[in-house]
Parts: structure tokens; sequence; C-alpha cells
């Protein structure tokens, strides 16, 4: 430490309760700007003096920092995070791109055991999950999709193949036939026989997530076994298996410590991982954000974050939260706040007196939502009531150092003391008292709808010509298994849903939960019950929420109203809802008809949920309860009744909704530390399939050929010490892109089309649709994900005219898809551009939404705007991120999208410089290109990253 360029800094902490620890201490600078600096800077601050070596972190990015008033959105630092967060599916393509690095270095004499994670990472299969069986109506069905059960039970055999009179979940084809119009089979729980309303072959016992995670397991065992290669082959690497939790919730609950211990010394937890969402750790006072998998394989490998300092908005809170505006509501509230704020690619810091009415998991909910309001950071400082939720996860022994370790730095936040207030870039004001209940749609998040006017809100979408057009607004299901209700519903003429699922993610705080639990409670206390054709799923974010719903009573009810605990994953929000049946899907289409789902996770871009779902509304929990019971969107909450009890009473939502008493009354009776504990030893046992699975023991992963999970890419093929940047020559649009172009039109995550490039591909290797899986589990696979890139159904290309996976092949004239035209490119030597609009890779970070273009022979993208993860997603895929000049667009420029473009690239590249476009009809614009920093030039000389990182480890 006597050669560590801040070594005089560091410092002790002594206490009689705990061992002395050692620490760097940012106060013995004797430097007035630390206690002005915003606390987010502060934990920068710490780590770039603790990790400066001279090298990657220097000295004067300490001083940048010091100085951020005048050097924020200017100055450029390296930040080395504590750790690094993977979820399977970004995790899987940066596993297997460290597995063909060790290859490709072995190639060339090098030990490959050199190529591990350097710093701590968490991998967790999380994202794995999809929904084969569900409860609906009451009676656990089996999606048509779905495999047949491994167990070989009752789930086999004839669809509707009748079942012992009496027995749960049963099902006849006279019962299907015969039920009455205005009977609900499903209100007699007990000991009754239930109905199969999708006519489907029913499961014969109510083990729902059991069978979910065996078809799970079975369906992605060849993924597993590379994961668990990995989990015993690279050093500091920790992989948490399925079924145990979900990425976020996991760090909330497990990993994240607030204060770390290494090396000798303590110091803030911090954290950059492979998903958007990963902000929501910033709740509780840890920084942390989501960076392409790309830039967290290089973080594994040593290379710091490179980013601006950035701008820090102070976010006020003042006022009192309305007691029937839930969690969600706050959430959303502030999320549309901060989005009209113009807070785009800033840290927000929340202070004020309004911070101490939100709780711990508000926070989090509040942070994780930062993707939506497009801040990189959503930072909460820790205080009293962080200390008391870590009261649930922590020992007394360790939150005594952290408390003290944060108030002898200070990092630990006091809202009566004023003298406290950091500077901000700019203070914004937002007053709790003006939050009421809303729901987002039915297309965008940020489309905030107050319940009150849903219904004319929806009813004037469905007359714009840029929303939805419809003819009529039902779903008819139930023509074979309800003709009598199926009538009643085609003389309605309303909004009906197929799809209302409560799924984990990160919108479900645990108030949020409970109050949905609580309503179910009084709903069917008070006789009522869940429409009979509302698809419904329940997706806790771990099983944590299924002990705290079953301990607080309220888990029987949901059962009842068909919201039973499938399994725990992201399922819905990455959109592995299981299809409907072919029926229905058949009469949507020839309807014409607008279906419409109500969703509590984090994302309802169209088609996620499912091809034929075109509305989609984000709500909180409780609401999406609410809208299942009455089984149409067109419905005023407040005037209108949910349903009629057993005395025919009409039933309001005010009559069974809970108070803010209720709800939190049973969170401080269930939110108990015993369940952390149970959930800790749950984790650390693991499962019996995860414990007896096989892998190899080299240090090479041994390949299959035949895999058509795992292959190794092809991204380090003719790797040589020195590259230089080329100018790109003669190129065609493979695509012209409009606006919003989202990473899901890029690289879809959901089912894989059976007409799609990439099951042309699985057909050869002999796989049944059935076999097909998902695009997310097949992203170790890039003969897959190549295939799979710009295959979303939803993609508006103007080279064509038309939505759809296909463009032209401009020197043929012919359409086809995507993959084979960009084949025939690369096959004649002719490199390709992207045109595209503004927002171009908006959405989830997907770090194939870049590798994928990148197989293709992308070179560069030209838009109007880029998403910031995006951008540096293609930048460490070595594509140019090129934006059109202010003022300039394709269609300003006059461009059709078929003439051949040829970009100069100098070889003394500097970051944003203008660089000139010319194209084959002689027409010549400037462009600006993205880099941000030398880094981003260093990653695109050497053709991205991964190539970067191998390049330093040759001889």
């Amino acid at each position: 430490c006597t050669e560590h360029p801040f070594g005089h800094l560091i410092d002790t902490l002594q206490s009689e309760q705990y061992e002395e620890r050692r620490y760097f201490n940012p106060q013995k600078l004797s430097d007035v700007r630390y206690e002005k600096l915003p606390f987010c800077m502060r934990v920068l601050l710490e780590s770039t003096i603790r990790k400066c070596d001279g090298f990657y972190i220097k000295t004067d990015d300490v001083s940048s920092i010091l100085d951020w008033q005048k050097q924020q959105n200017q100055a450029e630092i390296a930040f080395s995070p504590a750790r690094v967060l993977l979820q399977d599916f970004t995790g899987i393509p940066a596993m297997v791109d460290l597995a063909a690095m060790r290859d490709a270095l072995a190639k060339q004499g090098v030990d490959p055991n050199l190529v591990n994670p350097r710093c701590p990472t968490d991998l967790i299969v999380d994202h794995s999950l999809q929904i084969d069986y569900s409860k609906c109506h009451g009676a656990t069905v089996r999606s048509p999709a779905c495999r047949p059960s491994p167990r070989g039970s009752s789930s086999s055999g004839s669809h509707c193949a009748g079942q012992r009179p009496g027995h749960r979940g049963g099902c006849t084809k006279a019962s299907c036939s015969d039920a009455p119009s205005g009977r609900s089979a499903a209100v007699q729980i007990e000991n009754t026989p239930l109905l199969c309303p999708f006519h489907l072959q029913p499961v014969s016992e109510p083990d729902t997530m059991i069978r979910n995670q065996e078809m799970e397991l079975i369906r992605n065992k060849e993924r597993l076994q590379f994961f668990k290669w990995c989990s015993k082959t690279f050093k500091n690497i920790n992989v948490v298996p399925p079924d145990i939790n979900t990425v976020h919730q996991l760090n909330l609950e497990y990993l994240c410590q607030v204060v770390q211990e290494g090396e000798g010394f303590i110091y803030p937890d911090s954290v950059v991982g492979t998903d958007s969402h990963t902000t929501m750790i910033n709740g509780l006072g840890i920084l942390g954000w989501g960076v392409g998998g790309i830039e967290s394989e290089a973080v594994m490998l040593g290379q710091p974050v490179s980013l601006t300092l950035p701008q820090v908005v102070g976010c006020k809170l003042v006022g009192t939260i309305n007691p029937l505006a839930t969690s969600i509501d706050t959430v959303l509230g502030i999320t549309k706040h901060l989005r009209q704020a113009g807070i785009g690619g800033k840290f927000v810091e929340f202070f004020g007196p309004g911070v101490q009415q939100l709780s711990a998991p508000d926070r989090t909910t509040i942070a994780n939502m930062c993707p939506e309001y497009n801040a990189t950071v959503s930072f909460f400082p820790v205080d009293d009531i962080t200390l008391q939720h870590f009261k649930h996860t922590s020992t007394d022994h360790t939150l005594v150092v952290l408390e003290d370790y944060l108030k002898s730095i200070k990092l630990f936040r006091s809202y009566g003391d004023q003298s406290e207030e950091p500077q901000y870039s700019e203070v914004i004001e937002m007053n709790l008292s003006s939050i009421v209940p809303h729901v987002s749609g039915p297309k965008r998040p940020q489309d905030r709808v107050a319940v009150t006017c849903m219904k004319e809100d929806f009813i004037n979408c469905l007359n714009e010509k840029v929303n939805i057009k419809l003819k009529k607004i039902f779903l008819p299901t139930w023509a074979s298994t309800y003709p009598k209700r199926s009538r009643q519903l085609r003389s309605r003429s309303c909004t009906r849903g197929p799809i209302a699922p409560i799924t984990c993610l990160v919108h479900l705080t645990c108030m949020s939960v409970i109050c949905s639990g609580l309503l179910a409670k009084k709903a069917v206390e008070a006789g009522l019950m869940v429409k009979p054709y509302i698809r419904t799923s329940l997706v806790p974010g771990s099983g944590t929420v299924t002990h705290y719903l079953n301990t607080s009573g309220v888990l029987p009810y949901l059962r009842k109203l068909g919201f039973e605990v499938v399994g725990y994953g992201c399922a819905t929000c990455v959109g592995n809802t299981a299809p409907l049946p072919e029926s229905v899907v058949e009469a949507i289409k020839q309807g014409d008809l607008v279906a419409c789902g109500v969703l509590s996770g984090n994302r309802h871009l169209e088609g996620r949920l499912c091809d034929c779902i075109r509305a989609n509304y984000l709500a909180s929990p409780p609401l999406v309860m609410a809208y299942a019971i009455a089984g149409t969107v067109s419905i005023n909450l407040e005037t209108e009744p949910l349903g009629v009890n057993s005395e025919g009473k009409d039933v309001y939502l005010r009559d069974i909704w809970p108070s803010k008493e209720e709800v939190n009354h049973t969170e401080e009776n269930i939110v108990i530390a015993s369940m952390f504990k149970e959930l800790r030893s749950r984790m650390e046992k693991g499962s019996t399939f995860w414990n007896s699975l096989e892998s190899a023991e080299s240090a090479l992963f041994p390949w299959d050929p035949k895999s058509t999970y795992i292959r190794c890419p092809s991204f380090f093929s003719k790797l040589v010490k020195v590259c230089t940047p080329q100018s790109i020559e003669g190129a065609y649009p493979l695509l012209f892109l409009g606006d919003k172009v989202t990473t899901d039109h890029i690289s879809p995550a959901g089912s894989i089309a059976r007409v799609s490039a990439a099951a042309k591909y699985l057909q050869s290797k002999r796989l049944t649709p059935r076999e097909f899986n998902s695009y997310g589990a097949r992203r170790g696979n890039d003969a897959v994900m190549t295939r799979g890139t710009f295959a979303s159904i939803k993609l508006q290309n103007r080279l064509i005219g038309k939505t759809g996976p296909k463009t032209l092949h401009i020197p043929s004239g012919q359409m086809l898809d995507v993959f084979e035209a960009a084949e025939r490119y690369q096959r004649d030597g002719v490199p390709l551009i992207i045109l595209a609009g503004k927002e171009y890779g908006s959405g989830s970070s997907r770090d194939w939404a870049a590798k994928g273009p990148y197989l293709l022979g992308v070179r560069a993208v030209i838009a109007e705007s880029f998403e910031k993860i995006h951008r540096n997603h293609l930048v460490g895929m070595g594509i140019a991120p090129l934006q059109f000049l202010p003022g300039q667009n394709a269609d300003s420029l006059e461009l059709c999208g078929k003439e051949r473009f040829t970009i100069n690239i100098p070889q003394e590249l500097i970051p944003r410089q203008q660089l000139i476009v010319q194209t084959s009809t002689g027409k010549s614009f400037s462009v600006m290109a993205l880099f941000e920093n030398d880094m981003d030039v260093a990653f695109f000389r050497h053709g991205g990253i991964l190539k970067y990182v191998a390049r330093s480890l040759l001889p």
C-alpha cells in the first residue's frame, strides 16, 4: 500500500463490537468539494481512489470527480465495479465467448487457464422458465406447444380425456359441453370437478409450479450442463441454478452487501449487470447500472467501465402519498415526472422529506424504472429505512460495521440535517400528493392512463390511426365450450383480454403483492370470480414472495381466482407466455379482433405476450386482478361494478380494495428475517437436479457439433496481434428502418416462429417445432441467433413496404428472409449498413442485438439517435454507430435505401469525429461517429471488446 498513489488515505475502523477493518477514507483528502458531491459521485470517487493503478485508472480521474461541478459531461473516467451480475439469457453468450476465447488463445500457444473472470461474477439462471402449465378457470391446463410430461402422468394422451368424477383438475367432454352459461365451476374449489375451458388435456393435480420447473430442466439440460462446466472450470464465478430466484430479486435479497470486503479492505458495493434493470439495486444505496453483455465480459476480464462524468439531477420529493395509490402508482407517477423532465443519460439522486415515506421495496422499484425515463441511475443513499430493511437480511454485527463505515466516509444520509445537502446539476421537485392510480399502455410503458379514464382512453386509442383499429373488441374463445356465453359476448361487443398475468419481476413490491392478495381474499368473500375466458398466471420473483403470500393467508384466495404460482422466473416479461390455443388464434385472425393483456411486469411491447395480443397494459398487481375479475378493460372501475355477488348486489372495486393500514399491518407481520434465512439456505443447498448434473472436467469446453444450444462462435477467427480500421466501401443497406426500433425487433427473445430462418435451421437438425424452445434459451448458438436477427414479425422495413422479417436483396430485386439476403451479400463480399430513425436499439439490453448484425456482415448503423446501451453494444462488436447531423435524416437527404454507401474512416480516428458518407448516386453528407471516448475508439479499432481483450493476452 505504500506504493499506492493514495496509500496515505488508508484509515482504520475500530470498535469493540467487531474486528478492525481498513478502508480508503476520501475525507482525508481534506477537500471541501467532497462533501458537496452527490452521494452517487462519492461512491465513484471511493472506487477510483482504491482502484487507482496509474494505467486503467489514473490520479487525474480522482481530480476530475472532485471537480465534478465543472467536469460533468466533459471528463472521461474509468470505473471498476465491485462485481458483475449476469442472467442466463445474456450470461450464456458471455460464457460461451469466454470458452471460445480459451480455444482461440490455446491455438496461439497461450495457457487457456488464463482466461477467467477477474472481477467477481454471479450468473443467475432465471430467464429459462416458460409457462407450459397454467391455471385458468380453476383448472390446470397444458399449453398445446409444450412437450409431454416427463413423468408420463395423466398429462399425456388425447385431449380432454375424462377423469374420475370429483377429482380436482378433472375434465370430461360432457362437463365441457354441458356447463351452464351462468355457472363457474371454479367457485367450488375443494373436491369438485373443474372444467377444462381451453378443451385441452388437463393435469390431474394442482402442481403447475412443479411441472413447469420439470419442463424447464428437461428443455434446458444442455445449457445447464454448460453452466455447470463454467461453475467448475472458471475461477471467480458463482452460478445460481434455476428455480431459485430472479436475477434482480436475488441481487436484492442475497447478493447485495452495501459494504463489500476483499483484498484486506472494506468498500462500498457496486455492480454492473447485463440487464437494463440492474438499476434496481440503487434503491438500497448500491451504485449499479446495466451494461452490454460485451462490456460485462470486458469487466469480468479486468477492464474498467469507461464513462463520461454524468450530470446528477436531484429529485426532491415533497407532499404525502394518497392512501389509495399503490406502490406501482407511486413508481409510475415518478417515472412520468422524470421522463417529462428530460433526464436522458443522467444520474438521478433522490432527497427531500418525501423520501422517508418510501419503503425499501418502493425505492428499488423506482430505481428499477430507470430505462423507462432514460436515466442511467436513480440513487437512494443509505438511510435509517435502508438499515431497517437490512435487519431482515443481515446480522446485527454486519449492520454495525455497515453503519459505522458509511458514516465515516459521509455515505450515510440524514434528511433532518440540511447542511448535508449536496450540490446537484439541477433540482426538480415532485409533490407525491398528486399521484393517483394509473395503468400504462396500450403499447408503451410511458403512456400512462388514469384508471378512471381507462375506458374512454382505450376507445379513443382504437379509433386513432396510429394505434389499434378494430371491428369488434372481444375474444370469442368459448364458442365450443360455452356456447351460450359466447353468444352473450358477441352481442355485447366489449373489450376482452385473454391474458392477465401477475409476473415476477421488479414492479412487484411487497406491498403491491400483499395488496393483491388481500383484494383476492375480499373478492372471493364477496362472491366474485375471474371471468372464465381470462388466462391467468402468477410468477413470483422468488420463493420469498410465495412465502409471505402463504404466511399472510392470501395464497388460497389467489388460487381460487386462478392466479396459481406457475414457477419462478421472468416468464411473461420476456415473452415466454405459452401460445394461446390454435382455435383461439384462428378466431382472432378471422374476426380481426383486438385481444388485450393486462400484466404487472416491466415490459409490454406489442407482440411480446403473444403475437395475437395487440393491446397490452402494465398495471399494479391488484389492478391486474380487478380487470381479470371484470373480464374487460372497457370499464370505469370507479363508477361501474366488477360483478354481482350471490345476493344479486353489485360489487365495486372500492368495496374490496384493502386500506393502506391493512396492507402495512400485513407487511409488518410477514416480512421477517426467517423467510430470508430460508431463502439463503435453499440457495446454498441448490437443487437435486443441479447437484446431480454431470459436466466435463477439462479446461477447454468439449463442443458438441450436433448441439443446437451451445456452439463455438466465430468471433475469434483469424485472430492476429495487430489490426487497423478499414473504410466501408460500396455497402448496401440491409434494412431501411424507421423510428423506435427496439431490441425486440432486432433480436427477439420469445418463441421461434415455425416459418422463420431459425426454424428452418432447427428443422434441418431434425427438431420438431415443440423442441424449438425460445431465442433466449438458444443464445449460446450463434447459428440460431444470427438467423433470428431481425426476425420480428413487427419489423417495419421500408425497403419492402410492409411488416415482417423480410428485406430486399437489392442487386437481384428479390424479397428474402433477412438472413438469406445477408448471406448472399457476404458470399459476394459486399459490406452492409443499416439506415434507421430515432431511438434505434431502445428496449431491453441484449448483446445479440449487436452480435447478430455483426455476424450478418453489418459494418455501420446510420440513425437519427441511439439508445445508449445499444450504442455501447455496437461499439463493443466493432460496428460503427453513426448519427445523422441535427436536422437531417434519410428523408431530408432524399435517400431511397437502394444506394451504395462509402464511409471514409481515417486511421487517426478520434471520439465524436464527423465522417463523410458518399452514395452511388453522387450525394455526400456528414455523420457523427458516436465513439464517446478513447476506449470506444480502441474497441472499434480492434473489431470489438472481445478481440481487444484476447489480443491483450497474446505474447
